[in-house]
């Protein structure tokens, strides 16, 4: 059945792509357009208003339509990967304004905020977003511009309460941004909590099978701050392919049962290892110790994530000992995926990483629980 007044709910939107098909053929799949450019017609118009791929492609628009319904937003943009997606969205902003952004997030992103985007002119602070009062006190009225958050934030999956981070940055004057790739959709939907833009490296859940590069931003509104990301895009041809994007759309329709399954999965986990002797902590906000277990609960409807991590009892050594001795985990970077991965994050990121050296972080997939959990009894034995 749909919800009240007709409208369907979201894991039917997605499953079926908003019944988005092929209109020439009835094909229940929407089609690809490879073209990279369009005919005009004899006094040159365009007949549907396209000239040439790079500004946009024809096969952008299902996965951008479901996205943006499954969001709650007027407008989604896809683009070639996460990071495009994200720097996009600074360049966006003009030299002198100000941003915050968390402590905690994803490296990539925050090497790139405190290496090019200050040298580009953005003045950028870290602060511990978990702490509004920190937050409150490091804006800077009438220049921040934007609040940019990450909820679960990796690799410690702390949490952010979205609903108060938009109040403080809305009463200063700036947007706030959430990077929600760990809670998609199907957990948390943050604009109906404040937020006014929401990335996705679609890499990761939004596809969920490990084999697509893409990133997407969805927005509240449609206005001039969104019309110059999407200047950003296409003058700087930061889309992705227009397989890319039909294999995204395909990986969509399955979201709802991927992350359904990865969120129990990962919650038997993070319940079985919590007070494993072997380890120092398990960190995940679906657990009532963790600090973040109310907030989470708050504003994550049918789970807390599929990403955990675990503090091995003892040094790097002992770490890496741990993830060497795996068999059915993959020692692998991403996460997202219909696999469950496992890496030593410290390694991974080098030595300016703010990532405990003991700290081993979980991308839980949707094999079954038990053999999961078997094997990293097995692992955890050698220590």
């Amino acid at each position: 059945m749909a919800e009240k007044g007709g409208k369907l709910r979201p894991a039917t939107q997605a499953a079926r792509a908003l019944g988005l098909g092929d209109v020439a053929t009835g094909g229940v799949v929407p089609p690809v357009q490879p073209a990279t450019t369009f005919a005009r017609t004899a006094d040159y118009g365009l007949p549907d208003g396209r000239s040439y791929a790079r500004p946009a492609n024809p096969t952008f628009e299902p996965p951008e339509a479901v996205l943006a319904a499954l969001e709650g937003g007027a407008a989604a943009m896809l683009f070639a990967s996460g990071m495009a997606a994200a720097t996009a969205l600074f360049q966006a902003l003009a030299p002198g304004d100000h941003v915050l952004a968390p402590k905690v997030m994803y490296w990539g992103l925050r090497d790139w905020l405190l290496g090019f985007a200050r040298s580009w002119g953005l003045a950028v602070d870290l602060v511990d977003m978990t702490d509004l009062a920190a937050l409150k006190a490091a804006l800077r009225p009438g220049r921040t511009r934007l609040v940019w958050i990450e909820t679960p934030a990796n690799p410690t999956w702390c949490v952010t309460d979205i609903a108060g981070a938009a109040a403080i940055a809305h009463a200063a004057g700036a947007r706030l941004v959430v990077d929600s790739t760990v809670a998609t959709p199907v957990l948390t939907r943050p604009i109906e909590h404040g937020a006014d833009i929401v990335m996705h490296s679609a890499t990761k859940y939004l596809n969920g099978h490990s084999d697509v590069l893409a990133g997407a931003l969805v927005t509240r509104h449609i206005d001039a701050f969104w019309e110059r990301i999407a200047a950003v895009r296409a003058a700087a041809g930061a889309l992705p392919g227009p397989f890319e994007a039909w294999l995204l759309l395909r990986g969509m329709r399955t979201l709802f049962l991927r992350v359904r399954e990865s969120a129990a999965n990962a919650q038997a986990i993070a319940e079985h290892f919590q007070d494993h002797p072997k380890l120092r902590a398990v960190l995940y906000p679906g657990l009532p110790r963790d600090p973040g277990h109310a907030i989470a609960r708050r504003q994550m409807t049918g789970g807390f994530g599929g990403m955990l991590s675990i503090r091995v009892a003892g040094d790097a050594d002992a770490a890496l000992a741990v993830a060497a001795r795996v068999r059915v985990w993959t020692r692998a970077t991403s996460l997202g995926g219909v696999e469950s991965l496992i890496e030593h994050r410290a390694t991974i990121e080098g030595p300016d990483s703010p990532a405990p050296p003991d700290l081993l972080r979980l991308s839980v997939g949707i094999e079954d629980r038990r053999d999961l959990i078997e094997d990293l009894e097995q692992a955890l034995g050698a220590l």
